[in-house]
């Protein structure tokens, strides 16, 4: 009874502690007032009268989540243990294993153990299953199990994993973990300089810098940045990366709100280590945020050739705000802008289709822009490169592929089936690709198109409204043709999918900092990268 008054009170309380906080009420406070009650008391009598003991922490949590879901992906709430790995992602510091981690259903799958870390030491490798940690079984866990590798520095756990079907234990000693923002730099030849900048956390332009210094240091007269995949992170950063650049006081990024508060105009503000050294800045469709206000603002300024494949097209800001309980909102406030005036966003998360999908902003839609050379970029969908480099530029199929695993799948298959001696001239044959074509059937790989879609939806309506038996026939030869383009769509993306699974199994003999080697001999876009800044009057016509 006690536990019950005290959840009468408390929700209340939350709700007025809500009504009362917060610039945004202002505008319309009585709707606000109305809503907030009306959903504080079916809360109550959700858990007073429904049938099965409920969890109001659960239910609160789906709640809200399911509320943001309306708005964009990027809108999120955080408990208490989301607000830690948000904080891991902004500063790359945490104490654990060394190691990123996918949590499933029943395991956990280690992704990448990062060289010379607990879990590298203790044997662990990339496809292992941990399937218990300290004897805690990670099916029966109720939670996020990866935070059973988490703990204390030096403390020591016992991790029970499988690997090609073998049960396996091993002990691994927890450190303090710091995760660089830039992973390698080195020289490509004896001019041109290498640098990886894989996330805009608090360490991205000062390690970016401490590079670029150490390269010119070396001979380094060119430069080529590696933003490929980079998912972004902190604005100021990004600001911050771009000064290393350019001078003091130019202009990088606008961002523009409801909220007068937070329409800002972000400048240099910092002395550059060099305003004249040739810049190509590689891009791919995984390239966000930070990524393409750095590569955007370096196109707009003409500073930088941007090659590759189109960004992502991330056009919002957010800003964490605290609330109560230690949980947070990360809410986006604003849009940003480059130089040009161009904001890059794809996605259109308030005009959705009638499937509630976010709508692509349509190529007739973008509106043209000028460089400061009189150059035309275009916003409304990431940024395009000035050179494209299709091998890099992700579609439908190899997106499907991805997302299913089967590429990181095969590569675990692939490392335990093949020794290989020297990976610096590592290259997979036309039977290594048929070989994973056979694996994608073997495993049950699907991937249902649109247009697949629309016909089952076609297919739906056809029986409720009592239609012969032609159409179903005819639905099956539609599906069957369908099946064999499909198909032919693996084989007409055998190039990219041959990147994607060269680069996830070169990482398994050498781990990441031998895939960037590799980049250096290997790699089409930096080859294309190499090429334009070798030859000056191709890199200005570029830029003019």
């Amino acid at each position: 009874m006690k536990h019950l008054l005290k959840r009468r009170i408390l929700i209340p309380i939350f709700a007025v502690t809500i009504l009362f906080t917060g610039t945004a009420f202002k505008n319309d406070f009585f709707e606000i007032a109305k809503q907030i009650e009306i959903f504080t008391t079916l809360f109550k009598e959700l858990n007073m009268n429904y049938v099965d003991e409920t969890n109001p922490a659960d239910l609160m949590d789906n709640a809200i989540k399911n509320m943001l879901n309306d708005l964009d992906p990027y809108t999120k709430f955080y408990n208490e243990q989301d607000v830690e790995a948000e904080r891991i992602r902004r500063t790359g510091d945490y104490t654990g294993v060394g190691a990123r981690i996918r949590t499933l259903k029943d395991k956990l799958v280690v992704v990448e153990p990062y060289k010379g870390y607990p879990a590298d030491k203790a044997g662990l490798k990339a496809g292992d299953e941990i399937i218990a940690v300290d004897g805690v079984t990670v099916s029966g866990y109720d939670g996020d199990a990866s935070n059973l590798l988490k703990g204390a520095p030096n403390s020591a756990l016992k991790v029970t994993y499988k690997r090609q079907g073998k049960t396996n234990t091993a002990t691994v000693t927890r450190s303090e973990i710091e995760i660089d923002a830039v992973p390698h730099f080195s020289m490509i030849d004896d001019k041109t300089g290498y640098i990886v900048l894989q996330k805009f956390n608090t360490k991205a332009s000062l390690q970016t810098g401490y590079a670029l210094k150490d390269l010119k240091a070396q001979g380094a007269k060119q430069i080529i940045l590696d933003l490929r995949s980079n998912p972004g992170g902190l604005l100021n950063e990004a600001v911050n990366v771009v000064n290393l650049f350019v001078p003091k006081g130019q202009l990088v990024v606008t961002t523009k709100s409801k909220v007068k508060k937070y329409n800002k105009t972000y400048y240099t503000k910092k002395e550059p280590v060099d305003t004249e050294i040739p810049v190509v800045v590689l891009i791919n469709g995984r390239s966000a945020s930070a990524s393409e206000i750095v590569a955007g603002t370096l196109q707009d300024i003409d500073r930088a050739v941007v090659v590759g494949s189109r960004s992502f097209g991330k056009g919002l800001v957010q800003r964490p705000k605290k609330l109560t309980y230690g949980t947070q909102l990360k809410v986006t406030i604003s849009r940003y802008y480059t130089p040009s005036g161009r904001c890059i966003q794809a996605l259109d998360y308030w005009n959705r289709d009638e499937n509630g999908n976010a709508v692509r902003v349509k190529q007739e839609n973008y509106n043209a822009f000028k460089t400061k050379n009189g150059r035309k970029v275009f916003d409304g969908g990431g940024v395009f490169p000035d050179e494209a480099v299709e091998v890099t530029k992700n579609t439908a199929i190899t997106d499907a592929i991805l997302n299913s695993q089967s590429i990181f799948d095969y590569a675990t298959k692939y490392y335990y089936s093949n020794k290989v001696d020297d990976i610096s001239t590592f290259k997979l044959s036309d039977s290594d690709f048929n070989a994973f074509k056979n694996y994608l059937n073997t495993t049950g790989f699907e991937f249902e198109t649109e247009t697949e879609k629309a016909f089952k939806k076609a297919l739906e309506v056809s029986k409720t409204e009592n239609l012969d038996d032609d159409i179903n026939r005819d639905y099956k030869t539609l599906i069957t043709n369908l099946d064999n383009s499909k198909a032919k769509a693996v084989e007409d993306n055998k190039k990219q999918l041959i990147n994607l699974l060269t680069e996830e199994i070169v990482k398994r003999y050498v781990y990441r900092e031998g895939l960037y080697e590799y980049y250096k001999t290997n790699n089409e876009a930096i080859k294309t990268a190499t090429e334009i800044l070798s030859n000056p009057s191709k890199y200005n016509r570029y830029l003019n």
